[in-house]
C-alpha cells in the first residue's frame, strides 16, 4: 500500500531511519516543520554553516530594506517564496499544497528589518542573532511562514541531501533529472540560481512528475519553533527574572504592572488572575517601550538550548509513531486481513467505513496519543483530519480537503463524478457551536455541494464532554442517527494497546 516514501520507492523505513530522514507521507503533509533554532544549536558544522548562511541573506534583505531599494516586485522576490511542497511537511489544506511566506509575511519582515530591528546582527546580549526574532513583536506570524521562510534558503542543501540518498537506495528508473529553480542566492547579481539534481519523483498527472525531498528528522519539531511569540508571553516572568540588571528589572515589572488593568476581586476578597487577553496586550506594550526584552528572551532560549533538542526529538519521535509507524502497521493489517480497501462502490460506504477505521484506531490502537503531549490535552481538529485523509490512499474517489463551493469551507468532500458525492466535518465536542453546528452547518453544506449524503464526526477528550454531546445529540433526536459518530480520545478510560491481552 503506497503512502509513505518508503512505499513509493521500496526502501526499508530502517534505511530511512539511519540515514536520519523521516519517512514523509505522499498523501498528505504531515504536522512538522523546521525550527531555525536547531540549525543554530546543532554541534554539527553543516548545521551551523546553514544558519550562518540565512543570517547573511536576512542581513542583505536588511542593508536593501535600509536603503530603501525594495518595491513590491522586489518583496515578491526575495521574501515571498512559494512553500517547498517537496518536503510534504506542515498543516496543508489539500495534500501538501501550501501557501508559503505571502506579501504580509515580507511586509512585516521588511518593516522590522528597516526600523526597530534594523541592528537585529549586532548582539551585545545573546550569543548569535536568529531569524525568528523578526517575528516576535508581529502576531500572527508563527511556525509555517518562519518554516517556510527558512526552508527556502536551506533547499540546495535539502536537494544534496535527497540527492545523496536516491543515488545509494533508489532503483534508477524511480529517479528523474530535475532543472530546480531558487537553490542559491547570487549576491553579485542580487538573483536565484537554478540546478539539476536527480531526485526520486511521483506522478502528478499523466504528462507531469514532481520531485520528492527527504528532510533529516533532527532539523524538525511539532507545534511552535524553540524561539516564538506564544512562548514569550508565557514565560516573562522568568525572562525578566533572568535580566541581570537590577533597575531593567524593575523597570520591566513595574510597566508591566502599570498596563495591566485594575485588579478585579472574587465575593471572598480574593485577587483574580489577569486575563490571557491582558497578560498579552501588557507584554506587547512592554516590548514596545523596552524592546531590549527580547534580546533576553533569546538569550534566556539559548541558554535552555539543550532542551530544545530533547523537545523536538520528542514531538518528532510522536508524530512518528503515530502518524507512519502506528497508523502503516494498522492499514497493512487491515489490506491483508480484511476486505477494507476492496470496498468503495459508492462514496457514502466508503467515506463511512474510513471514519469507522479512524475511530477504531483512536479509540483502540493508541491512536488517542496523538493529542496529549505528557498531561496536556491538544485539541485539533487537523491532526484528527490528517489522519483520516491517510486512510484514502486506496479509493477511486476523489479527496477534496475543506472544499468551499459558496458557503463556507467542509473538512472533506468524496466524490466520483457530479452525482455521488458525500461531505464529511469534524468536529470538537469542545465547539462551543456544536449545538448549532449540528443543526444547520452541515445541511447548508449539503445544498451547496449539491448533495444529500453528510457524516458528522465528533471527538470528545473528557467525560464532560462526552455527558455534553451526548446531551445534545438526544435533545436533537440524534442519539440513533448511524451517520453521526462520536470518537471517544479520553485518556483516562484506555488501557495501551500493547497490554491488552
Amino acid at each position: 500500500m503506497n503512502v509513505y516514501f518508503s512505499d513509493f520507492f521500496n526502501v526499508r523505513q530502517d534505511v530511512i531511519e539511519k540515514y536520519g530522514a523521516f519517512n514523509i507521507s505522499l498523501i498528505n503533509d504531515l504536522p512538522l516543520f523546521v525550527d531555525p533554532f536547531l540549525l543554530f544549536n546543532s554541534e554539527k558544522q553543516e548545521y551551523q554553516n546553514l544558519h550562518s548562511a540565512i543570517l547573511r541573506y536576512v542581513a542583505f534583505l536588511r542593508d536593501q530594506s535600509i536603503a530603501k531599494n525594495i518595491n513590491d516586485g522586489l518583496l515578491k522576490s526575495w521574501y515571498c517564496f512559494p512553500e517547498v511542497k517537496q518536503t510534504w511537511l506542515g498543516y496543508s489544506e489539500v495534500g501538501n499544497g501550501g501557501r508559503g511566506p505571502g506579501i504580509e509575511f515580507a511586509r512585516a519582515l521588511n518593516d522590522n528589518l528597516n526600523g526597530i530591528f534594523s541592528g537585529f546582527d549586532r548582539n551585545t546580549i545573546s550569543r548569535s542573532s536568529h531569524l525568528e526574532k523578526l517575528c516576535l513583536i508581529k502576531e500572527n506570524t508563527g511556525r509555517d511562514s518562519i518554516s517556510d521562510f527558512v526552508i527556502n534558503l536551506i533547499k540546495g542543501y535539502l536537494l544534496e541531501y535527497t540527492q545523496s540518498f536516491a543515488r545509494q537506495y533508489i532503483y534508477k528508473s524511480l529517479l528523474y533529472e530535475f532543472t530546480v529553480r531558487h537553490v542559491t542566492f547570487n549576491y553579485n547579481t542580487s538573483t536565484w540560481n537554478s540546478g539539476k539534481f536527480l531526485l526520486p519523483f511521483i506522478n502528478v498527472s499523466n504528462v507531469e512528475k514532481d520531485y520528492v525531498l527527504l528532510t533529516p528528522k533532527d532539523l524538525l519539531t511539532k507545534d511552535d519553533t524553540w524561539i516564538n511569540r506564544p512562548d514569550l508571553v508565557n514565560r516573562f516572568d522568568d525572562i525578566v527574572l533572568s535580566v541581570s540588571n537590577q533597575q531593567l528589572r524593575s523597570e520591566l515589572n513595574f510597566y508591566f504592572s502599570q498596563n495591566l488593568p485594575k485588579p478585579e476581586y472574587t465575593k471572598k476578597g480574593k485577587e483574580k488572575v489577569p486575563k490571557k487577553h491582558d497578560i498579552v496586550t501588557a507584554v506587547n506594550a512592554v516590548i514596545r517601550k523596552y524592546p531590549e526584552l527580547l534580546d533576553h528572551y533569546i538569550k534566556f532560549k539559548e541558554d535552555h538550548g539543550d532542551e530544545a533538542r530533547s523537545i523536538s526529538e520528542e514531538k518528532v519521535e510522536e508524530i512518528h509513531n503515530l502518524f507512519v509507524a502506528d497508523l502503516s502497521d494498522f492499514i497493512e493489517r487491515l489490506s491483508q486481513q480484511t476486505k477494507f480497501y476492496n470496498k468503495g462502490i459508492y462514496t457514502l460506504a466508503e467515506s463511512y467505513d474510513r471514519v469507522l477505521f479512524l475511530k477504531d484506531f483512536i479509540e483502540n490502537k493508541d491512536g488517542y496519543r496523538i493529542f496529549y503531549r505528557k498531561n496536556d490535552v491538544i485539541r485539533k481538529e487537523a491532526d484528527l483530519q490528517i489522519m483520516y485523509r491517510l486512510t484514502w490512499f486506496a479509493t477511486f474517489s476523489d479527496v477534496t480537503r475543506e472544499a468551499n463551493e459558496g458557503r463556507g469551507p467542509v473538512d472533506f468532500k468524496i466524490s466520483r463524478g457530479a452525482k455521488d458525492k458525500t461531505l464529511v466535518e469534524f468536529k470538537l465536542a469542545s465547539n462551543s457551536k456544536l449545538r448549532q453546528n449540528l443543526e444547520n452547518q452541515v445541511e447548508v453544506y449539503k445544498k451547496a455541494h449539491d448533495t444529500d449524503k453528510a457524516i458528522k464526526v465528533i471527538i470528545f477528550f473528557s467525560l464532560d464532554e462526552e455527558a455534553k454531546v451526548k446531551k445534545i445529540l438526544e435533545e436533537l433526536d440524534l442519539v440513533n442517527e448511524k451517520y453521526v459518530i462520536l470518537i471517544d480520545a479520553r485518556k483516562d478510560n484506555k488501557i495501551s494497546a500493547s497490554k491488552v491481552k
